[in-house]
């Protein structure tokens, strides 16, 4: 039998204008109108209330720590990517698919159950616990402890970024440099790098914007200690529980700035990124 072609265009055009309205209206319910929420509220009671609550010591602190966080967990998280990426596209061994697999194990695992895992594992009743103790080696409650847990939930994004796109490309031009006498730096830097930028720079965003804004796994590991284990989610999480809901929002907002950014980086990348996949 002979296909049949159909044109999406040949739909009338109440179909479409409803479709059209029916997506705008999905995203002003569920996204316009939440962030104008979130503005709204941290200026209700005008720039001197806003300022304050930023300056606060407090604040500050968790902005710092949520900023120290980011700047750990984000080169950590790119090198793992690359060389991940590097090593599942461009070798085969065995066990490939099972590293494939612990990749994405972060994407199947909630963040709560994830810090939980690392209470038990690093608690004072977990499997380390008493060695740690011992030693007096802190890990919950204290930035190590945040490290891990974002550094866990954050591991996929750059791997998961350049693996399809470094298999997309495939593996001529570097077979073609090896060929002409490169060595391994040389390759990465001259030939691997400049095919594979903007993808690392999607997933670089993509995990910036994770560590900062991660609440679940830092709730459980971090012991909500004020302006020491405090990061940004969870000092808005004990200003709204204190009903402060004027400074909650405003500290909200630097997240909230932060996301609007991350959505502009990842329009700019995406573009670039996409006649190169």
């Amino acid at each position: 039998m002979r296909a049949r072609f159909v044109d999406p265009r040949g739909e009338p055009a109440w179909v479409r204008w409803l479709l059209i309205a029916t997506a705008l209206g999905f995203l002003g319910l569920f996204l316009a109108v939440p962030l104008a929420a979130v503005f709204v509220q941290a200026f209700s009671k005008g720039w001197e209330t806003y300022l304050a609550a930023i300056r606060e010591p407090v604040a500050l602190a968790a902005v710092k720590l949520t900023l120290l966080v980011a700047a750990i967990v984000v080169p950590v998280n790119t090198l793992f990517g690359v060389a991940a990426a590097w090593a599942v596209t461009r070798f085969r061994f065995r066990g490939r698919d099972l590293l494939v697999t612990l990749i994405d194990l972060p994407f199947s695992v909630s963040p709560v159950v994830a810090g939980m895992l690392f209470v038990l594992l690093f608690g004072a009743q977990g499997l380390l616990g008493p060695w740690l103790v011992a030693h007096e080696v802190r890990i919950l409650f204290a930035l190590p402890g945040i490290v891990i847990a974002t550094l866990f939930v954050t591991l996929p994004f750059v791997a998961r970024q350049l693996i399809p796109l470094m298999e997309a490309q495939g593996r001529v031009e570097e077979e073609a440099a090896v060929t002409l006498g490169a060595r391994g730096p040389q390759l990465f830097a001259w030939v691997t790098l400049p095919k594979i930028r903007w993808g690392l720079l999607y997933g670089v965003v993509l995990t910036s914007a994770r560590a900062m804004g991660e609440f679940g796994a830092v709730s459980v590991v971090s012991g909500h200690i004020r302006g020491r284990t405090n990061t940004i989610p969870l000092h808005v999480e004990i200003l709204y529980n204190e009903y402060q809901f004027a400074a909650a929002f405003a500290v909200a907002s630097l997240l909230t700035l932060t996301a609007l950014g991350t959505l502009a980086a990842q329009a700019v990348l995406g573009r670039r990124l996409g006649p190169r996949t």
